[in-house]
């Protein structure tokens, strides 16, 4: 059984990184944005989308770590 999990993950593994190779492949055209008067240089937009990905995956767990620890630490009410 550990072995068809392992064969299991490395397979989906793989479909992730064949998927993320054509995306970045497919957008090429080069964009710029710009956000309350700041702009970027002409970059892929493959780029920012992937960029915008990773600070997703950074922001999103330090949120939710915030936001259990927040509930951990409120005193329980109607206990008595």
């Amino acid at each position: 059984m550990r072995g068809v999990k392992r064969v299991a993950l490395v397979t989906t593994v793989l479909v992730a990184a064949l998927v993320v190779i054509g995306f970045v492949l497919e957008n090429q055209q080069g964009v710029s944005l710009s956000f309350f008067g700041w702009a970027t240089a002409q970059i892929p937009v493959a780029i920012f989308i992937v960029l915008a990905l990773i600070l997703g995956m950074l922001i999103g767990p330090l949120l939710g770590v915030v936001v259990c620890g927040r509930r951990r630490k409120l005193p329980s009410a109607g206990r008595g």
